[in-house]
């Protein structure tokens, strides 16, 4: 695929070819803190579900663990046209005070109805911040090193998730006395910390540049792009924001002109892409791992036991998601988002089959050695090809005008596949057994792949505007990859 000459090359495109400074991973980590809490807070609460003294019902237990997910819809859904209007630094910003917030709430819930409105208000904080953060910071990564850099999210919701297990390990290790009482309650609260830290310093963040020459604040632009060490006049910004906008209108004339064919196009594949990646099974291990591995590796005979090997098993997992993020960082910009996801999917499909042969022909201590290995690899394919290349293809994919909307909508349809699986997986569990749902996880891996081969396009080394411009050469030519 060739170059797109963009009408503010000269300023964005020496953007676009910056090598990243000190000061643009310091930004990325700062945006990706709330990955962090998306990890923690979502996982957190499956290490507490035995010890919370509300009697729940079968629904309202099942809406503790995914309702997070289901308030995470809504709030990427709002975030969208909000942080188009209003910028993405602000929202992220209110973001990390809302998980503070839930976070707090949820630590000195008095009874059931508190702690379910705490859990849907985090919702809300973990689906705004994931429609923003990967949007935000594709506009200003360099286009060479933006797969590196929008790939520190998924890295940080996978260091979240550790940190969940490991936290709750350790409470429970020294407090054993205090699992009903104090226990869950810290496990649940102390995601305030790193949330009120975000909240402080996201106030220091500087504006996307892209965002602010979309809305004609030309100073502001100027300001931003001096942090981010591009140095050019007020009056630069100016006319290369109204060249921007007068190619954007002549391209497409309508009150509709932002959602062009290849926008729609653009948004179709990133929706199916989460779909697939939430229904091809990943937070099954990670939402459930210490009620489903528990029994397979408790030693002692009470809950308390039960938990605490649960806990630990999916610490291991946990640590290997961690690690093999680490090489999904490395490699996305060298192999390309097609690649790396194809060669996910296909992993994923390969060990979900282990798992559930492990299951089916092998008892005892076999059978949790094959299931523990094939779960491990499971979320390793995952975390290399598939987990950071969703979240990256997000943030790329669409024009600065309605990224954020785009970006929301499509976050928005990843969290509500991500809770209709997991509200729906007790009941798949105990109508066909694990074996069988693994063996399911499989085969949509394999279908995930054909997706994949014929309508995502690779986007790696190009800028923004350039993703842009492939998509909608893809939407007028009927081009499949």
């Amino acid at each position: 695929m060739t170059a797109v000459n963009t009408p503010d090359a000269g300023i964005l495109g020496t953007l676009d070819s910056r090598t990243p400074t000190r000061f643009y991973w310091s930004l990325t980590l700062l945006a990706t803190i709330g990955g962090f809490l998306f990890g923690f807070d979502t996982s957190n609460i499956g290490s507490v579900l035995g010890f919370i003294p509300y009697e729940l019902n079968d629904f309202w237990t099942g809406y503790l663990v995914a309702g997070a997910s289901l308030g995470a819809a809504a709030g990427a859904l709002a975030a969208g046209p909000l942080t188009d209007r209003f910028g993405r630094k602000a929202l992220l910003v209110v973001d990390a005070a809302i998980y503070a917030g839930g976070a707090l709430l949820s630590a000195f819930a008095p009874n059931a109805a508190v702690l379910i409105f705490a859990r849907t208000l985090i919702g809300l904080a973990i689906g705004a911040d994931s429609a923003i953060a990967t949007a935000y910071i594709a506009e200003y990564a360099p286009a060479k090193r933006r797969g590196s850099l929008a790939m520190l999210q998924q890295w940080m919701i996978t260091v979240g998730i550790l940190a969940a297990y490991l936290i709750a390990w350790l409470i429970y290790a020294t407090l054993p006395d205090q699992a009903a009482t104090l226990d869950w309650r810290l496990i649940l609260g102390l995601g305030a910390v790193p949330a009120l830290v975000g909240f402080v310093l996201r106030t220091r963040m500087p504006e996307s540049p892209r965002w602010l020459m979309r809305k004609g604040r030309s100073e502001d632009a100027r300001r931003s792009l001096a942090a981010l060490g591009v140095e050019v006049s007020t009056e630069q910004v100016t006319s290369a924001s109204r060249e921007l906008t007068e190619a954007e209108e002549n391209a497409a004339p309508s009150r509709w002109r932002n959602w062009t064919p290849g926008v729609r196009r653009a948004l179709l594949v990133v929706c199916l892409f989460f779909t697939f990646q939430q229904i091809t099974g990943i937070n099954v291990p990670f939402y459930y791992g210490p009620k489903v591995l528990g029994p397979l590796f408790q030693t002692g005979d009470s809950k308390l036991d039960e938990v605490i090997a649960g806990v630990q098993a999916t610490t291991i997992l946990t640590l290997v998601n961690v690690a093999a993020t680490y090489f999904a960082f490395r490699w996305i910009d060298r192999a390309g988002r097609r690649p790396l996801a194809i060669g996910g999917f296909a992993g994923m499909a390969v060990f979900a089959l282990v798992a559930g042969a492990g299951l089916s022909w092998f008892t005892g201590s076999a059978s949790t050695a094959v299931v523990i290995v094939s779960l491990s690899l499971f979320i390793a394919s995952f975390a290399i090809g598939v987990g950071g290349t969703g979240w990256l293809i997000q943030g790329e994919v669409f024009p600065t005008a309605i990224r954020g909307q785009a970006a929301a909508i499509a976050a928005t349809v990843d969290w509500l596949a991500n809770f209709a699986l997991i509200e729906a997986f007790p009941a798949l569990e105990s109508g066909l057994g694990l074996a069988w749902v693994m063996t399911i996880f499989a085969a949509l891996s394999v279908v995930a792949i054909v997706f994949v081969l014929r309508f995502l396009p690779e986007t790696k080394h190009h800028s923004v505007e350039e993703i842009t411009a492939i998509f909608e050469r893809q939407a007028s030519s009927k081009v499949q990859v």
